[in-house]
């Protein structure tokens, strides 16, 4: 297959989602099945993502396939020079693994909410903002460039606090989407900070570009303290999304959302966001930010766990394991392993969406109890998500064995 036809599948994964979020948000209220059609759309981009994955790593294995275009040109200006603004994407095996995972997943979840919120009154708004967070999480994924990566990376939390807060009538939910939003911007703003540094010095957006010029010793401002500085504020937007510490306190309560959610957002993808975009900028970090960032997922690691062994919600403990096995993937990225981070983030994102999964089944079944203390006895009465639990769980012990 030629690479201006996986770009062009790419394009259309990309878009489709949006195209889904456009149409239900707009005739959710006339069409009350108008909900399939975001179902339809999401197996259609899962099996045109096995497709480009399928001839990227059959036929491209060794060659990125990038398309980019000029968005606008500012031309020359007085001290900052000349300004033009590229986008585009890129198809290389880090994207294509990260795209099977998060339209796989975001498919699945999508399945699984039929039965879940069935009779809720927004159910197509529901399916609506899964459309626009799927939409910015495959932009996250394809991207070439700082600009619509950061773009993405909004999209990615307005989701996130729509889905959160669904059930705003709950002054949990509408307390937790507020929180996650809030804390998850702290982040945020530093990477912003972080990819104007790299701008104001290179000129460009274009992650290859910036890394050929770091590569060749060209560092922001001519000093490797302002590389270090640029390095340290893009792993701040990874620690908000990623829910690292400090700023891991929002996941837990982020649990208020719909349990698919919780599967889509909190276990698969938004936070795994934060894993990727440093296995993205990799070569921007220096020795001191990757000590940094080992440090931050050695201590997030252990603080996530050890809060574990002492929740007795049943969504709060897979959430706090969720922290800590996202800490290991940051440990990972520090100590220079990343590609052992991106295996784990893969492996990781099945499991704990499985595991999620399995726990909707028995919330579900126990007509909304979600303490574990008033839990027993299932093995017998639900015995295809027991089972799933096992192997799920037992999955999860096997990463961190061959890990380590």
């Amino acid at each position: 297959m030629a690479e201006q036809t996986l770009i062009n599948i790419a394009l259309i994964i990309q878009l489709l989602p949006l195209f889904g979020f456009v149409v239900v948000i707009f005739f959710g209220k006339r069409f009350k099945k108008i909900y399939q059609l975001e179902i339809g759309i999401l197996v259609t981009a899962f099996i045109l993502a096995v497709i480009v994955g399928f001839f990227k790593l059959t036929m491209y294995q060794h060659q990125d396939i990038v398309f980019s275009f000029p968005w606008f040109d500012l031309g020359t200006l007085p001290v900052l020079g000349q300004l033009h603004f590229d986008i585009g994407i890129t198809l290389d095996n880090l994207s294509i693994i990260m795209l099977f995972v998060v339209t796989l997943v975001s498919m699945l979840v999508h399945i699984y909410s039929i039965g879940y919120l069935e009779g809720d009154k927004r159910f197509n708004r529901y399916y609506a903002y899964l459309g626009i967070f799927t939409f910015s999480m495959i932009g996250i994924v394809l991207t070439n460039n700082f600009l619509t990566m950061y773009v993405g990376w909004e999209l990615v939390g307005l989701s996130s606090y729509l889905l959160i807060g669904f059930w705003y009538e709950k002054d949990s939910a509408a307390d937790a989407g507020k929180k996650a939003f809030l804390t998850t911007r702290l982040g945020d703003i530093g990477m912003f900070i972080g990819i104007m540094i790299l701008f104001t010095n290179y000129h460009t957006f274009t992650f290859s570009e910036i890394f050929h010029q770091i590569a060749i010793g060209n560092v922001p401002f001519g000093s490797s303290v302002w590389l270090t500085a640029a390095g340290i504020l893009l792993f701040m937007g990874a620690v908000g999304k990623s829910a690292q510490f400090p700023l891991h306190v929002w996941l837990p309560d982020a649990m208020e959302g719909p349990t698919p959610v919780s599967a889509l957002i909190h276990s698969a993808t938004m936070v795994a966001a934060g894993v990727y975009f440093m296995a993205r900028i990799f070569p921007v970090l220096d020795g001191t930010v990757l000590l940094i960032i080992a440090v931050i997922g050695a201590l997030t690691a252990f603080i996530a766990a050890s809060i574990a062994l002492t929740q007795n919600d049943i969504k709060k403990v897979l959430a706090y394991s969720t922290i800590s096995q996202l800490g290991y993937m940051f440990l990972s990225i520090g100590v220079g392993a990343y590609p052992f981070a991106i295996f784990h983030m893969v492996t990781h994102a099945f499991f704990k969406s499985g595991l999620f999964l399995g726990s909707g089944s028995v919330i579900h079944s126990m007509h909304g109890e979600q303490d574990m203390r008033e839990m027993g006895g299932l093995r017998k009465k639900m015995p295809i998500t027991y089972w799933a639990f096992i192997v799920f769980s037992r999955s999860e012990q096997i990463t961190l064995l061959k890990l380590s």
